[in-house]
């Protein structure tokens, strides 16, 4: 099992290594980014299990613009605001924005462990469902059975794993990297065309036919399972 990857945009370097220090002591591997701009984009190309995100930052881009363009792409990645901005009227706007909770400075260690441990318990029950549903797809987790507006599809073992993985993270954009690290347990680019091919053979199975096309390809970014328009 790997371990818990959490994503930390936070601009002041003290409160950074002091993140980094604990949360790498209690097991975690941490990305950090030291600006909003930089923020967004490990944000948007990596597979995070939990975010921890300044409010305010230097990069052109703050902490609840980087929420609300991650919620507006389809990224349901739990979100933890740090912030010395304590108003309620300051809470408000960042969980409006789409974050999960919202810890204010200076904070107890103890504390954002807890919130953290209650973030990823909240995010482990919803994977623990036994069935997932896309639109008219479904697939059974126990009996592995999937179908497609009533009709049984036969997949392969790893046809099934990159179906389960897109339909745990439907409606999000989902790239090449994520599926060879999640679905193949490649962590590199071994320069293959693996994903792609399996891609053509699912679209094959689910989507050949069907009035509505689930799986899309994004441009220069990935693939997304979807039923919305």
């Amino acid at each position: 099992m790997r371990p818990m990857k959490i994503l930390i945009v936070e601009d002041n370097e003290r409160v950074a290594l002091f993140l980094k220090s604990g949360l790498m002591e209690a097991g975690y591997t941490i990305d950090h980014a030291e600006n909003g701009r930089d923020g967004m984009l490990f944000a948007a190309s990596e597979n995070y299990d939990v975010i921890i995100m300044d409010r305010m930052l230097p990069g052109g881009v703050d902490g609840l613009a980087i929420i609300e363009a991650l919620r507006k792409t389809g990224n349901k990645t739990p979100i933890m605001i740090l912030s010395a901005l304590s108003d309620v009227e300051e809470r408000i706007r960042g969980l409006k924005a789409g974050c999960d909770d919202y810890l204010v400075k200076p904070f107890a260690f103890g504390e954002l462990l807890a919130r953290l441990d209650a973030l990823l318990r909240r995010t482990q029950e919803k994977r623990d469902e036994t069935t997932l549903t896309v639109g008219d797809l479904t697939m059974d987790l126990l009996t592995h059975k999937v179908k497609r507006g009533g009709r049984a599809l036969s997949l392969q073992p790893t046809e099934f794993k990159l179906l389960e993985y897109l339909m745990r993270h439907s409606d999000q954009v989902v790239t090449r990297t994520m599926l060879l690290e999640n679905v193949w347990d490649y962590h590199f680019d071994p320069q293959t065309n693996v994903v792609d091919v399996h891609i053509s053979k699912l679209r094959q199975k689910f989507d050949t036919g069907a009035s509505r096309q689930l799986l899309r390809t994004i441009r220069n970014a990935g693939y997304m399972l979807t039923a919305n328009d």
